[in-house]
């Protein structure tokens, strides 16, 4: 599905979803059509501005399964920052960042399913502070690999958890600001 509630086009919506959204419900940090996980869902229109826009960067983690295995020498290369292509086809070295190999995921993501394997993968855990479109999977490719599967598992401190693909969870606004690390 798509992380909007309408479309000209004959995709999956959040409106699919088996539950009543107030009026006024909005996605935050979008995932692309291809990516699952945690996805923030508001009627305050402020949150994106003080979430993404202010001057304080937030900690996004994805847990990402690639292609092969992962050499020593491209897991520092992730950590030190790769040069992949932005918006107007500029190049554009992102900065460093936490990358962890991962054996289990399913430790990180207690919904995981295995999916049939082809071939050896890694799992790896990316914690970011910014997010330029579609960035962890140009990420990926900028070493010759594949994303085959992404998943974000937190935005600072709120977690998805055990939370079902399709599942929504209400959270009291106080504590919502507060896992986010936002001030209303």
């Amino acid at each position: 599905m798509v992380s909007q509630f309408v479309s000209p086009h004959k995709v999956g919506l959040l409106g699919d979803i088996h539950y009543t959204f107030p009026d006024g419900t909005h996605a935050i940090g979008r995932l692309d059509n291809n990516s699952e996980g945690l996805l923030i869902l508001t009627t305050n229109k402020k949150v994106t501005q003080l979430l993404f826009s202010g001057k304080t960067q937030h900690k996004r983690v994805y847990l990402v399964q690639i292609n092969n295995l992962l050499s020593k020498e491209n897991l520092q290369r992730l950590r030190n920052g790769v040069s992949i292509r932005i918006e107007g086809g500029q190049n554009y070295v992102t900065p460093a960042c936490e990358v962890k190999i991962v054996e289990d995921p399913s430790i990180i993501y207690s919904q995981i399913q295995a999916t049939k394997q082809y071939g050896p993968c890694t799992w790896l855990l990316i914690s970011l502070y910014e997010g330029k479109y579609r960035q962890v999977r140009k990420m990926i490719n900028a070493l010759h690999h594949r994303c085959k599967r992404l998943i974000r598992v937190s935005i600072e401190d709120l977690n998805l958890g055990a939370l079902p693909a399709g599942g929504v969870q209400e959270i009291d606004e106080d504590e919502f600001f507060k896992k986010l690390h936002i001030v209303p």
